[in-house]
């Protein structure tokens, strides 16, 4: 494992521990979109489907396990905790993410590496993952202001998909024989949509004001 991928797996843990931080703490998922939160669970859900079959290592199945769970985790208080789910902003959070799942899979069946069952499925949660972020985003933009912890978890999610492009360059580099087009495409494609978000996240850091998007 390179510096690139590590950096990668803990800026994303980093986000996942800050949005339990602020569901957990504040009683409140005021701003976090729930259509996101079901995205990033059926992402993980299917791209580990080899979670019992393919050994790598320790690390590696830890991590996926907490990935897993964290987002049920999420998606679960989100829906049934009492207090969190009276703070969720339904009226905001309305982006049509149904759209987005029926895509990803109809472009898995025909762009995938190998036309197999776990092939299909690891190619449908790279590319429900470049675009999961998009209700969140309109949510934000919708909503104006965005409070420390959510534009905290926003960032570490956008940081994770940057340091593992320069993963995915550095193994193209030193590994003669690596080949996941797939990922590296969509990779891109998902840092790039956190650009506008970025950009106002380094203007009210810089200025030290409260992060607002634009309408």
């Amino acid at each position: 494992m390179n510096i690139f991928r590590f950096a990668g797996d803990m800026t994303h843990l980093i986000s996942i521990l800050v949005l339990l931080l602020k569901i957990y703490a504040t009683k409140s998922c005021s701003g976090i979109s729930l259509k996101t939160q079901e995205l990033y669970a059926l992402v993980f859900l299917t791209r580990y489907l080899d979670l019992f079959t393919d050994f790598i290592s320790v690390y590696n199945t830890v991590m996926k396990l907490v990935f897993i769970a964290s987002s049920l985790a999420i998606v679960w208080c989100m829906r049934m905790h009492r207090a969190v789910r009276r703070t969720y902003d339904k009226e905001l959070d309305t982006f049509r993410h149904y759209f987005l799942i029926a895509a990803c899979f109809l472009l898995s069946l025909i762009l995938n590496e190998k036309f197999t069952f776990q092939e299909i499925f690891w190619a449908f949660s790279i590319y429900l993952e470049a675009v999961a972020i998009l209700p969140q985003l309109v949510l934000l933009q919708r909503s104006g202001n965005v409070d420390n912890l959510t534009g905290q978890y926003v960032f570490f999610l956008g940081a994770y998909r940057a340091f593992y492009i320069l993963n995915w360059i550095y193994r193209y580099i030193t590994e003669p024989h690596f080949s996941r087009w797939i990922a590296c495409v969509s990779g891109i494609v998902q840092t790039a949509l956190y650009a506008d978000f970025f950009y106002y996240y380094f203007i009210s850091w810089k200025n030290n004001a409260k992060l607002q998007l634009p309408a």
